[in-house]
């Protein structure tokens, strides 16, 4: 974490609930989070990576504590606003970054691939944003921060799950934000383009597909998930506390190619 007194702190004294942060985009956001001053509950479904997250903050000067669980149990969404609850006193951000990439060809890809990516990926976010939206209506006051993707808008060659549950959590936050709104709870979704993750690795080693989507990118680089903080972060602040049912794409110009 900063040492003190070197930059402001937006996010002090705030409680974020990140899931999927034992690893990649998840965890990339928990650091940022926690070293914009905000207190982290951590959740991932591997109970080693989940403390191994939790100390390194804890390490850096952070306030952390990890949970595992599996967000596609709907009593596991319940269990863990709970338990930011008691351990923090409240929940003022969530940020929904848990998911899962199962690819086949189209002949193959079938229940056995898309329930559980439909459960992880779309189900989960619901169940946790109806879990924490207790808690913030009787605050008037939080931040849902749904992680969709660039194929919220695209097709999804290869995982037509994937891009079925991204574009469904685009209607979910557009939906949620219309509920939630008289509350003062903003409900957004941060879309990345193609980013340097565990997820992207197959791609980025195959020259002929990296080659493809680094033309395609007017920035001419793929992301780093450094690259999403600021939006992320943007996101969590009270300087965005008239932005609600927004999608914000961080993928260095890809759409508009």
């Amino acid at each position: 974490m900063t040492a003190s007194g070197s930059h402001t702190t937006p996010l002090a004294g705030k409680v974020a609930i990140v899931t999927g942060s034992g690893r990649g985009l998840g965890r990339a956001v928990a650091r940022r989070l926690a070293n914009d001053g905000a207190k982290l509950l951590l959740v991932d479904i591997d109970p080693t990576t989940a403390l191994d997250a939790a100390d390194e903050l804890v390490r850096l000067g952070g306030v952390a504590t990890a949970v595992s669980e599996d967000v596609a149990d709907e009593v596991a969404c319940q269990r863990i606003v709970e338990a930011a609850v008691d351990r923090f006193g409240a929940v003022d951000i969530l940020v929904n970054s848990a998911g899962i990439c199962l690819v086949d060809d189209v002949e193959a890809f079938g229940r056995a691939k898309w329930d559980p990516m439909v459960a992880v990926n779309l189900t989960a976010a619901f169940e946790l944003g109806h879990a924490v939206a207790r808690h913030m209506l009787d605050r008037r006051s939080g931040k849902i921060v749904n992680i969709a993707s660039l194929f919220s808008f695209l097709g999804g060659r290869g995982s037509p799950a994937y891009a079925a549950t991204k574009a469904g959590i685009v209607g979910y936050t557009k939906a949620y934000c219309d509920e939630l709104g008289r509350y003062d709870v903003q409900v957004n979704a941060l879309a990345p383009g193609y980013v340097r993750t565990a997820i992207t690795e197959g791609s980025r080693e195959d020259p002929a597909i990296n080659r493809r989507i680094v033309e395609h990118i007017p920035a001419g680089r793929w992301g780093d998930p450094a690259d999403l903080m600021g939006a992320l972060v943007f996101l969590s602040i009270r300087a965005s506390d008239y932005v609600s049912g927004h999608v914000l794409v961080v993928d260095g110009g890809y759409l508009v190619r």
